[in-house]
């Protein structure tokens, strides 16, 4: 998994398996914590018990206050390995994220993705996101 974060030119800058700890405790407390999912998949070659990690993804349910006391999805570190980009892996993982998250009960499923990102840009339009409000973050 972290190889695939650090498989860009963002995250190469600051993904790194040097020390697992902080990502070990992450995924403990996001399998702790049914409101959170953290979905991979393998490439299994026949007879294996599992296969390096080809795509992967981070989907949470937040409760809100605005509009009416909405449930919505957060979809983050979406991520498909490069040489399998282009063969619809993305395109089958956000699906299965949309359903996921209208069958919860959300009615609005949100993501941030970096202004240097056209690409990605592109993928969420055509999957139906608006790019509709300017996203911001303060590192701490």
């Amino acid at each position: 998994m972290v190889a695939l974060l650090a498989d860009d030119a963002m995250g190469a800058g600051r993904e790194t398996a040097r020390d697992m700890v902080p990502y070990e405790e992450a995924f403990a407390a996001i399998d702790a914590d049914p409101a959170h999912l953290l979905v991979v998949g393998e490439l299994v070659p026949d007879g294996a018990a599992n296969g390096p990690v080809m795509a992967m993804f981070q989907l949470s349910f937040l409760p809100g206050i605005s509009r009416q006391g909405a449930w919505r999805s957060q979809i983050e570190a979406v991520r498909v390995a490069g040489s399998l980009r282009g063969q619809g892996i993305g395109n089958l993982m956000m699906r299965w994220a949309i359903d996921e998250s209208r069958r919860r009960g959300c009615t609005l499923m949100q993501l941030t993705t970096h202004k240097s990102r056209a690409a990605a840009h592109r993928f969420y339009e055509r999957l139906g996101f608006d790019a509709s409000h300017e996203g911001m973050k303060l590192t701490l």
